[in-house]
């Protein structure tokens, strides 16, 4: 659907958290032209828009729409997306104990994850800068995401996959009519072969923080974490970290809320959960590196978390740090454990990206990281039904 409405983004420019360059947010943007950094965009956020405004606005992501970046909300291409409910932890309270639980189920949203905020985002501002093919490397999620808006949309989408995504991630591309391209490899493998290609082709790269949009839309799971705590932060939140963009995107949104006068200052600890196939970012976290190396341990039930080195490694291990964060690895067999357990005591199918977190809690909880009392956020990015071939019942 798009929707033919009047201009509301406050966007004002683009800008490189690295080197502080500025770039034009009227033409097409991939990264900073002087430094390759993700680019951030920036709003003006001194307008007195109140809390107050959101009263009686649609229960989607565009809700948010003026700290979004669509100009001209007739270019906004939006299947419903976003204000995904929270979820407390109801028949397992002997693991949390003193602490309050809570799941974001992002499985409800279009496409069954939450790909569809940030990837609703990046088509849409694409549709308003008149791009005409998007490519971009997927682990699954993602590439149907795209796949489903660009259809929405009437813009190509090219979509390349490793062969070892699970079959249902690849029938749901073809089904939205994009082009699949399979490749023996990683998501960096399909990234480096979409980035030949869309040099040689002049297509529009939607690849993970190589484009300033996709993180604006992941950054909503951030303002509606605040509205729906009532305007307090958790203590602690759990991420699933592969490419890192939530995580970038949360942290990014408490800060524009901030500014805003929604928020106070206080800030919850930041967790990174990682595959131990690739867990980069925790061995640089435990060993005060700035950046993480690159690291791809093969196959994991956990197609979104194997991404072998992140693009912005190095914002991630800095909200982490900014946060008082930390970061912990979780194998398959933890993963698919806890996945089960969570169906059959709290009746939620959630993605093995989102168990890995339950058991990650457990943990931190038992090793008394998380401490009593706290209030706890572990953000389950989607739905188990599709990951059913990776999963041994």
């Amino acid at each position: 659907m798009i929707i033919e409405l009047e201009q509301s983004s406050l966007l004002r420019a683009l800008k490189c958290p690295e080197c502080g360059t500025s770039h034009e947010v009227t033409v097409i943007q991939t990264v900073c032209t002087s430094c390759a950094s993700t680019l951030f965009a920036q709003y003006d956020l001194n307008t007195g828009i109140t809390k107050d405004s959101l009263v009686g606005r649609p229960a989607n992501m565009w809700r948010y729409k003026e700290f979004l970046p669509v100009s001209n909300e007739k270019y906004i291409v939006t299947l419903g997306e976003g204000f995904t409910p929270v979820i407390p932890v109801c028949q397992l309270k002997k693991f949390t104990s003193d602490n309050e639980v809570f799941w974001k189920d992002e499985s409800g949203n279009p496409t069954g994850s939450f790909k569809a905020r940030g990837i609703s985002a990046a088509v849409s501002k694409a549709l308003e800068l008149g791009v005409a093919v998007i490519a971009t490397p997927t682990a699954g999620n993602a590439g149907g995401a795209l796949a489903a808006y660009a259809a929405r949309a009437g813009i190509k989408a090219i979509v390349y996959m490793p062969k070892q995504t699970p079959q249902i991630f690849k029938d749901e591309c073809r089904l939205y009519g994009a082009e699949l391209v399979e490749v023996d490899g990683s998501i960096s493998d399909c990234g480096r072969l979409v980035n030949e290609q869309a040099l040689v082709h002049g297509w529009f790269q939607l690849s993970t923080l190589k484009e300033p949009y996709r993180l604006e839309g992941k950054k909503t799971m951030g303002y509606e974490i605040a509205e729906q705590f009532n305007w307090q932060l958790p203590d602690v939140i759990f991420y699933p970290t592969g490419g890192g963009t939530g995580l970038i995107g949360i942290w990014k949104a408490f800060d524009e809320m901030e500014q805003l006068g929604w928020i106070g200052s206080k800030r919850p600890r930041m967790v990174a959960v990682q595959s131990e196939s690739c867990d980069g970012i925790v061995k640089a976290f435990q060993t005060n590196k700035p950046v993480a190396d690159f690291k791809d341990g093969g196959f994991t039930i956990a197609n979104g978390l194997r991404v072998p080195k992140p693009y912005a490694d190095r914002v991630i291990l800095r909200v982490l740090s900014e946060s008082n964060g930390t970061a912990i690895t979780i194998t398959d067999e933890e993963m698919s454990s806890a996945l089960k357990e969570i169906a059959r005591h709290e009746g939620m199918l959630i993605a093995p990206e989102g168990a890995a977190l339950w058991q990650a809690f457990k943990k931190l909880k038992a090793k008394g990281w998380v401490r009593p009392g706290e209030t706890v956020l572990l953000i389950n990015t989607g739905s188990g039904y599709k990951y059913l071939e990776n999963v041994v019942i």
